[in-house]
């Protein structure tokens, strides 16, 4: 059984943090590491992640030295990691119970370092101990297999499902970017020319928060995946135009559905 590191950056998440974190101790797939970064909170979520510490042996919290930000976040943890595989879980997220048994069993045939699986998108209040959301939420679909190209073009990769193989990739770290780490990150594994495959079941539970409105996420998309493109991929500006044009037109119509 492979040992898993997890990997939880945690800010002021004291009201699902809990949630997260059990998702986490109750996967069928037991040999892992929980390393999570407090980045500073105010509300007493290191105080709870001391207690679940207290209880499991696998719990295991840092704080932050300071205040850098959920890349930051991840970074510090990842420093961390002891395991074959690296797994991400935002703290007001959760994964059901068999999503690391599943994953690391399709990971050990899957041909690439890189995997990541369906997922459920609920309501931001959904409570995390309710039995009845699989028929409710809506499922992103994984895309059986994502290349470099496609990846410009969308997001493909829910941060909650993804796993690197550390065996393969080594240690990987997110670049030091205040938005976009995590998708950063998956274009450096894949320009560096690997792949990425998807499990189509959904294991993982994510919950949507409102971010404004439609017209400002749209200018943060071209804001932020211009940067993307320009400064972290070095992309020509001819390259860099097209591949933003593909993403806002992917978001467009992924709004419309």
């Amino acid at each position: 059984m492979p040992l898993v590191s997890v990997v939880m950056p945690v800010y002021n998440s004291a009201a699902t943090l809990g949630a997260a974190i059990r998702s986490v101790l109750t996967q069928t797939h037991s040999d892992l590491e929980l390393l999570v970064t407090d980045d500073k909170s105010s509300d007493g979520s290191m105080d709870l992640l001391m207690e679940f510490a207290r209880q499991d042996e696998r719990v295991l919290p840092e704080s932050a030295p300071e205040q850098g930000g959920a890349g930051r976040a991840r970074n510090l943890a990842i420093e961390r990691a002891r395991g074959d595989y690296v797994a991400f879980l935002d703290s007001d997220d959760m994964w059901l119970p068999k999503k690391l048994e599943r994953q690391t069993d399709f990971a050990a045939t899957a041909d690439a370092p890189l995997t990541f699986t369906s997922y459920y998108k609920m309501d931001a209040d959904y409570d995390g101990e309710s039995t009845d959301f699989v028929p409710n939420g809506r499922v992103i679909r994984a895309r059986e297999h994502v290349d470099y190209r496609a990846m410009l073009v969308q997001d493909h990769i829910g941060a909650l499902t993804a796993m690197y193989d550390r065996t393969v990739l080594g240690t990987r770290l997110m670049p030091g970017m205040r938005k976009r780490q995590d998708y950063a990150l998956w274009l450096s594994i894949m320009r560096d020319g690997h792949d990425a495959r998807g499990l189509p079941e959904p294991l993982a539970v994510y919950r949507a928060h409102r971010s404004g409105s439609l017209s400002s996420n749209k200018l943060s998309l071209v804001q932020h995946n211009w940067a993307l493109y320009r400064e972290h991929e070095r992309l020509s500006v001819p390259r860099s135009t097209r591949a933003l044009a593909g993403a806002v037109w992917q978001s467009l119509r992924n709004s419309r559905i």
